[in-house]
């Protein structure tokens, strides 16, 4: 999808409808909200010229991974000094931002070209597993 301001609202959407969906509380709903609303803005500021956002939602037992990322210059790696990120740490229950390829990101087109991708876990009540759900790495910052 296009990263305009415009756009962004539509995924927000859907984060919330999967977690409506998937029985999460009302609180939780709102923060996977507010954390891909986040993370896409972060994306975008950083996007490669008018480069599409992809968002990649999975559902799982345990809760809900979404993989967010856009296409970026050679060297171009996610933000995460700022209160955006102190954000997205605080909403989701893992969160991960690195820079990677095409072909090492869900949807990607498998080839060599950059992008920066946000990773990101929010579980369902009492299913925190001990391994992740999807790709996103453990991030120490983020209080259990």
């Amino acid at each position: 999808m296009p990263t305009t301001p415009s756009q962004l609202p539509a995924v927000r959407a859907m984060a919330g409808d999967l977690a409506i969906r998937m029985d999460y509380d009302l609180d939780s709903v709102e923060d996977l909200r507010l954390a891909v609303d986040e993370a896409c803005a972060t994306l975008a500021a950083i996007a490669l010229g008018d480069a599409p956002l992809t968002v990649v939602f999975e559902t799982t037992r345990a809760g809900l991974h979404i993989d967010a990322w856009v296409p970026t210059a050679e060297g171009t790696d996610v933000p995460r000094d700022g209160f955006g990120w102190a954000v997205l740490q605080t909403l989701a229950d893992n969160v991960e931002g690195r820079p990677a390829s095409q072909r090492e990101v869900p949807a990607g087109d498998g080839g060599e070209g950059p992008v920066a991708v946000i990773s990101m876990d929010k579980y369902l009540p009492g299913q925190r597993p001990a391994q992740l759900v999807g790709s996103a790495g453990s991030d120490d910052s983020v209080a259990p």
